[in-house]
């Protein structure tokens, strides 16, 4: 699965990852393969992704999440 994460200045992460772990509004929740589209908020928290056995954090203020053909964009703020 694919993930991009932007903010306003740069493309903060973009590549192949195993699993997604999101701070949504109504609550966090993980993205894995083959995941239904959802568009979500989220609220300030760690965004942290898997690539390959590897996790990475990422804290941010919030943001829009875009999931859709195994394509996981996340726009931040």
């Amino acid at each position: 699965m694919t993930l991009k994460i932007i903010s306003s200045e740069k493309v903060e992460f973009s590549g192949e990852v195993d699993l997604v772990n999101l701070p949504g509004e109504l609550g966090a929740f993980t993205v894995l393969k083959n995941h239904a589209a959802i568009i979500s908020s989220l609220t300030a928290g760690v965004i942290e992704y898997d690539v390959q056995g590897e996790r990475t954090s990422l804290e941010v203020k919030g943001g829009i999440v875009d999931v859709d053909n195994n394509v996981v964009s996340v726009c931040i703020y």
